[in-house]
């Protein structure tokens, strides 16, 4: 019977496939042994459960058979393979492997696999949402998946923040798409058959009908075929580390690919698929090596060293292909010229000297790298984008590397010119000879005439003559020259005056270039042109002693000496004074770090700037000229910046200097780059890159532990310290500009779209809390809470989160418009009297064309700032009828705010009625968007109405059970909560209901129990009850009883003069790494600070690995047995994100050597939270209730609580009233 039910279910999955029926049988017969133990077992399951349908006490019996059955016999489906012995990649041909559906047939990458959510997508996401998807075995239990589909794959996560997917099932192998049952559908592949369950039968529906539609379209657009696809880069099995199992890993182009085994790969259905241009390498030992991206490590182990190597290798190429982009290359190969390499004539040489103007191979670029940025600056045609502007592209196509090469290889003896294949030192001295010295150039007739060639420099640069000016640079000319003209006092200018865009790329990138020394020979008559000397400036200056510390204190003119300085060959160097021959000291210009500019009178002599060593030293200099320092200070900033960061040489900077970075491609190893800070922009150059970041507009800015780490949007870059003296003074500065560091709109802390973080924040919260609130905007707040709040802000605006519940939503509506009351030039600038005279205009069409032309002439944050100001007064009086704020009503309350009259003309309200009464004609707006946010307001209010609509407990009070010192039903407490109740209080509550009395040091304390979990946690007295009452689970329960271990922790915390505490403990994290969760006990350093708790790999690392705001830890005692800690004496600890827009929850595990020591970290982190207060100094009775809150009969409604204690008259009441109606305890809960 068995043997004909298999045959029968798979005869019917193989109605499209009739010449796979004698395949089916034959694995029917095969596993009909199996089968039949399998059904026979889940007959009698089915027979015991009906039987048991009168004995409920047999279900138990039932679910168990069941339960060892299923896991006996099923694998589940999102188990990853099993740790058996499978044969890598060198036990199959590369060449015989049959390539798989998930893969293109020929050809390169034709379809891209899913990529990462950050990448962009080639298709566009058809639907996603949240499904049950229940393993192909048919197990019972369905999991909880996030589903998405578009035209090439349908992929599903373990939620909706998942990177990577668990299973990719492409589109093209999908047979057959059917519903099964009540909101069950199944999707049908050649190979294997997947259920999935959706929340409702439209649902469903909807599923099954885009499934439907997309499976017709790729079964046509492409021929279904299991033949081998082009051969992968590499593949085979790897370890996994952390699963004990080997995954078939495929590297293809720009992807690697991780399936559960090789029969999987040739299916087609994978795990998921890592985009390599967020990747990077890392070997770690003898066979291991670490892919990183920004979302996971996956810590891969091959079978030997070789293979390691090779799979390193292929890796490595991957990245660099995906990071690759050929777009500038095509562009300058399509000139014929640069098709080949300027000097050895190599094809497509994908390297460039963007100063020299010609483009080499990769053989050459390495010589010309030796040369050094001062002499070729070599940039990759196909990674360096960024340098690639659309006028260096066009120098390129106008010179190309013909007439390039007619200047620096016009005298080129055939013997010594090379070819593709000639060797690296053949290469070596060519381009030395060829750009160091300038041994094979067509000399300029001017060669040697200073004069002469600056001025036909000045004139040339006013043409489109580029190889003309190529000539006169490299033969001597200087681009730095001074024409004597102040409008345009040097050849930069001149050109820029001119428009010659081309002349100046050209002019720009070759500012500080090192010219050839070669001399040419005797027999010319021209005098030879040297390369000009090092940056020499001399003057007095004042200087203080150097220190090693920050300087912290104003420095008198007493404290200074006024000194000579001398910059000359790159030593600055200072004398008693100008007759003296012997320096007091001096710096030698290699070894500054930072060069620091002073704002005016901060010190005695109001200009004054700093040199910081790198042997830690400060020295600060002074004079009373602004000009002298400037003069100064770019001369100093010329001698020891590098030539890849010359361009900051232009810019106004406040500081410049080395500093050491990581960004999220470099994690492993820190970098050192140059930056410059100007204003709130802190340019960078890394690696020959040079970046902006806008430091008003930065997500998040931290420091810890000599590490500043700036998040922006789509990146993060990590600052370390090399030098404390230096950092410190960075970190400072850095802060300070990122902060709100005026009163105008510009000065403030900006989001992406330029509107300052206060009013943003401040609009969402009352468009999300208090668009219905009648009057709003109308009423005033509490002074007091609004200054606050506002001055809050404007310390820190990132770092201030409005919540409902914790800020007054009046409060906030009054910060948002003293803010705009005290903006220093107004919203409207000083056009708002321009604004308030447009009133006049009688005409509408003419009223509304002026202000559209006022608007375009307000600043980039005005003009951003204002539309959005008024797109949320006209979503406010579109619910007029809900908040009574019609359009006349917000005009009469903004109108004075912004334009600042103190009512005192009516026009300002008339201007604010205008612009919400004509946003959308104003602003350009597009309806269908203010439609879509008209739409999702008026869900967020009705979600909020429903909210008010729900029953509330009488009284606002909660019903909770508590237990006396043990739980068990004669010590249960059934005690009425009130919102405002305390842990102090509830303890005296009970204390008193029982008549128990408290003697000197006994520390009767609430304990939250969990019990699954097996541990327990004292609540704080301070600590109000309901919210913990709240967040209950079934297995937890509040416990009275004892702390013992309070008189020893008071003791402790009273003996300590640090608030701080360190020391080694055993760590544990659970993390679940594709669906199993892997994790042990190790050794840690960790650091408890008055913020922050931190954990250190050992205790000599000095950089934490991880870190935790205390605020947001619960410590429990305990920790589950079933994790097998080291030690009895355990903390578990519970993480959870306090920012609304990332909500995180972390759970790990912290073991100690003895009681007292896990005793001494407990009592400190409850120190730390609650700032000292362990215990009241009272004891118990420090907890007075407010009248009112607990009263002497306790009731729910209409019913009495059953007391534990009184008269037999109310204990018998209560008892008949709970019989009348026993769930009238739970109908308001």
């Amino acid at each position: 019977m068995c043997v004909c039910v298999c045959v029968w279910i798979n005869s019917w999955k193989t109605r499209s496939y009739p010449h796979l029926a004698g395949v089916c049988v034959c694995v029917c017969v095969c596993v009909c042994v199996c089968v039949c133990v399998f059904v026979c077992v889940c007959v009698c399951v089915w027979i015991n459960s009906w039987k048991t349908r009168s004995y409920p006490h047999l279900a138990g019996v039932c679910v168990c058979v069941c339960v060892c059955v299923c896991v006996d016999k099923l694998l589940e489906d999102e188990e990853l393979p099993s740790p058996s012995r499978r044969k890598s990649w060198q036990d199959y041909g590369l060449s015989t492997l049959q390539g798989s559906i998930y893969l293109p047939s020929s050809g390169r990458l034709a379809t891209t696999p899913p990529a990462p959510e950050s990448a962009s997508s080639l298709s566009a996401v058809i639907k996603m949402g949240w499904l049950d998807k229940n393993p192909p075995q048919g197990s019972l239990i369905f999991q909880r998946r996030w589903v998405k589909l578009d035209s090439e794959y349908l992929r599903y996560y373990d939620n909706d923040k998942e990177v990577y997917s668990k299973r990719i099932i492409p589109t093209c192998c999908i047979a057959e798409v059917m519903s099964v049952g009540d909101q069950k559908f199944e999707v049908v592949t050649h190979q294997r058959t997947f259920l999935f369950r959706a929340d409702s039968d439209a649902e469903r529906s909807e599923w099954v009908r885009v499934l439907q539609e997309v499976k017709p379209v790729q079964q046509q657009g492409r021929e279904m075929t299991f033949a081998p696809c082009l051969t992968p880069d590499l593949q085979g099995y790897l370890e996994l580390r952390g699963l004990r199992s080997k995954l078939y890993t495929v590297v293809c182009a720009d992807k690697l690919f991780l399936y559960k085994s090789q029969e999987d790969y040739k299916m087609g259905i994978g795990i998921t698929s890592i985009d390599m241009n967020v990747g990077n390498v890392k070997d770690t030992d003898r066979r291991a090596f670490d892919l990183t991206t920004p979302y996971r490590i996956f810590s891969f182990v091959a079978d030997t060293e070789q293979q390691k190597e090779q799979w390193v290798c292929v890796l490595r190429d991957s990245i660099s292909m995906a990071l690759s982009h050929s777009e500038v290359a095509e562009r300058l190969w399509a000139e014929p010229a640069n098709a080949l390499c300027a000097d050895c004539s190599a094809p497509l040489p994908e390297w460039a000297s963007i100063n020299l103007c010609v483009c080499v191979c990769k053989r050459c670029a390495g010589e010309h790298r030796s040369l050094g940025p001062s002499i070729s600056k070599v940039r990759s045609l196909k990674m360096d984008r960024k340098v690639w502007t659309e006028e260096l592209i066009q120098v390129f196509l106008l010179l190309g590397n013909e007439r390039a090469n007619g200047f620096w290889a016009a005298n080129v003896p055939p013997s010594e010119a090379l070819c593709a294949s000639s060797s690296s030192e053949e290469r070596r001295r060519y381009i030395s000879a060829k750009y160091r010295h300038g041994k094979y150039r067509r000399y300029h007739p001017l060669y040697g005439n200073q004069a002469e060639l600056d001025h036909a420099l000045c004139v040339n640069v006013q043409s489109d003559d580029l190889l003309e000016t190529l000539s006169l640079i490299f033969c001597g000319a200087d681009v730095n020259c001074c024409r004597g003209d102040p409008e345009s006092p040097s050849p930069l200018l001149l050109a820029q005056s001119h428009g010659q865009t081309l002349q100046v790329e050209l002019l720009t990138h070759n500012r500080n270039t090192e010219l050839p020394r070669l001399e040419v020979e005797s027999h010319m008559e021209t005098v030879h042109y040297m390369a000009p000397p090092s940056v020499t400036h001399n003057g007095f200056l004042f200087k203080t002693a150097s220190m090693a510390r920050p300087i912290t204190e104003r420095k008198t003119k007493e404290e200074f000496s006024r000194r000579w300085c001398v910059l000359n060959d790159g030593v600055f160097s200072y004398y008693e004074s100008d007759k003296n021959s012997t320096p007091n000291g001096g710096l030698k210009m290699k070894e500054i770090v930072c060069l620091s500019v002073n704002p005016p009178e901060k010190h005695g002599y109001g200009y004054t700037f700093e040199l910081y060593s790198d042997a830690e030293r400060l020295y600060l200099f002074g004079a009373d000229n602004p000009d002298t320092v400037r003069q100064w200070v770019k001369s100093i900033a010329k001698s020891f910046i590098p030539a890849c960061a010359e361009c900051f040489l232009l810019r106004d900077f406040e500081r410049v200097g080395r500093l050491r970075y990581k960004d999220s491609l470099h994690l492993q190893t820190p970098r050192t780059g140059w930056f410059c800070l100007e204003g709130s922009a802190l340019h960078i150059c890394l690696d020959s890159r040079q970046e902006t970041i806008h430091l008003h507009k930065l997500k998040e800015l931290c420091k810890d532990n000599e590490v500043l780490v700036l998040v922006e949007r789509g990146r993060s870059l990590y600052i370390e310290g090399e030098r404390k003296l230096d950092f410190a003074a960075w970190s400072q500065e850095i802060q300070r500009a990122a902060g709100s560091c005026g009163d105008s709109l510009s000065q403030q802390q900006l989001t992406d779209t330029d509107v300052p973080v206060i009013v943003h924040r401040c609009v969402t919260y009352i468009t999300q809390c208090g668009l219905s609130s009648e009057g709003i905007y109308r009423k005033s707040g509490v002074n007091s809470r609004v200054a606050s709040l506002l001055e809050a802000f404007r310390a820190d605006a990132r770092s201030v989160w409005l919540k409902e519940g914790q800020q007054q939503l009046d409060d906030v509506a009054n910060t948002l418009k003293r803010f705009f009351r005290d903006l220093h030039d107004g919203l409207f600038t000083h056009t708002s009297h321009q604004w308030l005279h447009t009133t006049a205009i009688a005409e509408e069409h003419s009223r509304i064309s002026q202000y559209q032309q006022l608007l375009s002439t307000l600043p980039r944050v005005n003009k951003a700032t204002l539309c959005a100001l008024v797109n949320h007064l006209y979503c406010v009086q579109c619910y007029a009828d809900k908040n009574q704020m019609t359009l006349h009503n917000l005009a009469i309350v903004f109108g004075p705010t912004l334009f600042q009259t103190d009512g005192k003309d009516y026009n300002a309200g008339r201007v604010i009625e205008d612009l919400i009464q004509h946003y959308i004609a104003i602003f350009n707006v597009d309806e269908q968007q203010l439609k879509k946010q008209l739409d999702e307001i008026s869900l967020i209010i009705k979600i909020k109405d429903l909210e008010n609509l729900k029953p509330a407990p009488p009284g606002g009070h909660f019903i909770c059970t508590v237990y006396l010192e043990e739980k068990k039903e004669s010590t249960e407490q059934l005690v009425k909560i009130p919102a405002t109740m305390s842990a102090s209080e509830l303890v005296c509550e009970i204390l008193d209901r029982r008549n128990i009395s408290v003697r000197d040091k006994d520390y009767w304390c609430c304990f939250e129990v969990n019990g699954r979990e097996e541990t327990e946690r004292p609540l704080h007295y301070e600590e109000r009850v309901l919210p913990i009452v709240h967040s209950l689970g079934t297995d937890s329960h509040l416990l009275l009883k004892k702390h013992l271990s309070m008189e020893a922790m008071l003791v402790y915390i009273a003996s300590k003069v640090d608030v701080s505490k360190h020391g080694i403990m055993r760590f544990r994290e659970e993390r679940s790494l594709l669906g199993l969760t892997t994790g042990s006990f190790n050794e840690r350093y960790f650091i408890l600070t008055h913020t922050s708790l931190r954990l250190y790999k050992e205790v000599r690392s000095n950089r934490a690995e991880r870190e935790w705001p205390v605020r947001c830890l619960k410590v429990y005692h305990g920790i589950k047995k079933k994790l097998r800690p080291p030690t009895c004496w355990g903390l578990t600890v519970l993480y959870e994100s306090d920012k609304p827009d990332k909500q995180e929850r972390q759970q790990w595990y912290l073991c100690c050597d003895t009681q007292a020591e896990m005793r001494e970290w407990f009592a400190t982190f409850l120190s730390i939270q609650h700032g000292g207060r362990l215990w009241p100094a009272e004891g118990c009775g420090v907890a007075v209730r407010s009248s009112g809150t607990l009263q002497s009969e306790a009731r729910l409604g209409n019913v009495s609580l059953i007391p534990l204690r009184g008269n037999e008259r109310d204990i018998r009441n209560s008892m008949a009233a709970f019989a009348a109606d026993p769930l009238a305890l739970f109908k308001n809960t």
